[in-house]
Parts: C-alpha cells; sequence; structure tokens
C-alpha cells in the first residue's frame, strides 16, 4: 500500500483550524478508500514562530519538508508583522524555492451556493485560473534609495524571462486541453506594457501552434475584469501574470460565492520538488477562535492534492462529499450566508465520504 508523507503548515490565524479540519477529512477519505496511507508531519513554523525566533521558519526549514511528497498549507500573515515579511519568509519562501512555478485555481459554482451574478448556473462558472508562480510583479526584484527624503525612490521589477513563460503556457494549454471546452484565454495588459507583455502575447502564439486542438483568444486584463462578471460562460481555462491572476482570481473566487470556498495548488509538474496546496482566503484574523471559518477551500484543496498523488477516485470521492454538503444550507458557515460553524461543516463532510453513495 502507498503511503504519501505531507508536510502540514497551518500557519497564521484561521489557517489553523481549516488544516486541522482538512486533515480529519483527508484521514477519512484515505480509510475509505485504503488504497493508500497518509502520514502527517506538523511544523508550527508561521507569525507565533517569527515572535519567538525572530523568522518565520527556521533556517533549514526547506530541506525538512523537501522530501514530502505534498504540502498542506493554511494562510500566512498578523496585525503585528509587516506583511512582506510574513509572506516572503514563509509562503513564497516555498514557492520559489521548490520552483512551483504553476499556481492553479479552479473556480465554479458549487450546489447550494449563490454567487453576486444573476442568471447564472454551474455550467457558465466553471474556470481554472493558471497563474504563474515564480517571476513576473513577484519577482522580489527592485529596491529603495534615499529613505525617508523627499526624492526617496522605490522600483518594482517585473521579471518576464522566456522559459518561465513558455513554460507557464505549455502548462496552461495542456490544461485546457484536457478540458471539455479545449479553451483558454491568455490575459496581459500588452497596450501599456510593451515589453514583458508584448513578449507573453508572442510566446503565446508560438506555444498555440503546439495545440491546435486549443481555441485561444488574448484580454486585456482590466477587460478581462468585464468579461469575467459580463460573460462568465464564454471563459474555462485562464492562464496570466503572477500579479494579474493573483487579482483575478479573487474575483473570480467572489463570483463564485466566496473566497471561504476557493482552493490553489501551488505545482511543481515536474515533481523535482513536493507541491502545495492551500486554500486562497488567507488568516482572516478577524474571525480567529470564532469557530465560523470556512474549510471547504481546504477541502478542495485536499482533492486537488489526492488527485496530484494520482489517487484520482479519491480525489473524486472528496469532490462529492463537498458537494453533497454546499448543497445543504444548513451547512453554511456566515461567508455563505449561514449559521454553520467549522466543526459542523467538518462533521457533515466526515459523514458524507462515510456515507455509502458517495
Amino acid at each position: 500500500m502507498e503511503e504519501f508523507r505531507i508536510a502540514a503548515i497551518p500557519g497564521d490565524g484561521i489557517g489553523t483550524e481549516v488544516v486541522t479540519a482538512g486533515i480529519e477529512v483527508l484521514e477519512a477519505v484515505a480509510g475509505r478508500d485504503g488504497g493508500f496511507r497518509l502520514s502527517f508531519d506538523h511544523f508550527d513554523w508561521g507569525s507565533d514562530y517569527y515572535r519567538r525566533h525572530g523568522e518565520m521558519m527556521p533556517k533549514d526549514g526547506l530541506d525538512r519538508i523537501r522530501g514530502h511528497d505534498a504540502i498542506l498549507f493554511g494562510a500566512v500573515g498578523a496585525p503585528d508583522v509587516p506583511d512582506h515579511v510574513s509572506l516572503w519568509g514563509l509562503r513564497l519562501a516555498i514557492c520559489q524555492s521548490f520552483d512551483q512555478y504553476a499556481n492553479v485555481r479552479p473556480v465554479r459554482l458549487l450546489p447550494g451556493i449563490v454567487g453576486p451574478l444573476r442568471g447564472v448556473s454551474s455550467d457558465d462558472l466553471d474556470w481554472v485560473i493558471v497563474r504563474e508562480n515564480s517571476e513576473g510583479e513577484y519577482a522580489g526584484q527592485g529596491g529603495r534609495s534615499h529613505r525617508g527624503l523627499p526624492e526617496e525612490v522605490a522600483t518594482e521589477v517585473a521579471i518576464f524571462t522566456r522559459a518561465g513563460v513558455t513554460r507557464i503556457m505549455r502548462f496552461a494549454f495542456g490544461l485546457a486541453r484536457s478540458r471539455p471546452r479545449k479553451r483558454l484565454t491568455v490575459v496581459t495588459k500588452s497596450n501599456a506594457q510593451r515589453h514583458g507583455m508584448v513578449m507573453w502575447d508572442e510566446i503565446a502564439a508560438e506555444v498555440a501552434a503546439e495545440f491546435p486542438d486549443v481555441a485561444w483568444d488574448k484580454m486585456l486584463v482590466d477587460a478581462m475584469t468585464a468579461r469575467m462578471t459580463l460573460h462568465p460562460a464564454t471563459l474555462d481555462t485562464i492562464v496570466a501574470t503572477n500579479l494579474h491572476a493573483d487579482i483575478l482570481s479573487d474575483l473570480a473566487a467572489a463570483l463564485a460565492g466566496s473566497l471561504g470556498i476557493a482552493p490553489t495548488a501551488n505545482l511543481d509538474p515536474e515533481r523535482r520538488f513536493p507541491s502545495m496546496f492551500e486554500p486562497i482566503h488567507g488568516s482572516a484574523m478577524d474571525i480567529v477562535g470564532k469557530g465560523i471559518a470556512n474549510p471547504v477551500a481546504t477541502f478542495w484543496s485536499a482533492a486537488l492534492m489526492l488527485d496530484h498523488f494520482g489517487e484520482a477516485a479519491a480525489a473524486a470521492r472528496l469532490m462529492r462529499a463537498v458537494e453533497r454538503v454546499t448543497a445543504d444550507p444548513s451547512c453554511h458557515p456566515p461567508d455563505l450566508g449561514g449559521t454553520a460553524t467549522t466543526r459542523m461543516v467538518t462533521d457533515a463532510m466526515l459523514a458524507a465520504i462515510c456515507g455509502e453513495n458517495v
């Protein structure tokens, strides 16, 4: 029986609450399917660790998790720790060091959830957003000089490489090919950003020639926000830069009902390093300890993890359980307009997974 080792890093805020729920559900799925085992190693890295040690994770942290099959991550961010310190000290340190260059964010209207768009069905809003996750606007290049003086200067340099753009384009076209509609939309801002974004457009056209069975089109990022809200049924698979896809995926999650249901897979498609799976919602410090965090995004992220392991049947079982739970309004937490607690949603998931027909 195959065993998968998972590094569990709850991080900050509600990360601890939803990762705990996610582990319960993953163990239930593994027990139900019986064809594989899961083991979890727990790491208390995050802002509390930073307050004690002056760093978000130990200096040998990456070596400690390098040999795992995947990482289940919660959230990062706390009011008393600068955001750039917490993000670059933990989440981005993992993503970039393990070259998790494909950030994949599926978005769809789940049963029982009503999004803000009128007359939109689950057939209309069923997307996958592919975010370039290693360079671009989040490459960490730039600097500041003349600090505190009137002539202070800060630069944030977006780095686009032919290798980086080509590999994310090939990944996105391949993902689009695997979906029923075989359609990809490439998002840039090449009218105003005439160097990096024009290169994106050119490479997209080059890679498209390798995928003649995939229909594709281009959109400027500002026009894309309008298309997502006004014509969602025209979209399927979407690829964009680190910054643009970060913003668009939050919009997409809101259109699907809540950030609390949106999952993320940070993939190293070549499988040289462990990939990382996490909810999109962040640390949500305003609801920490209230027991009302929505764990659905973590459950969906866990399904992406199982699929990454090649356990397609278990992943499908987990998603069927998610759909059964969201279809029941009594299982909706406050972010979905209900009163359910994290515990209630988790218990409903466990019951659904153990049910005969899931």
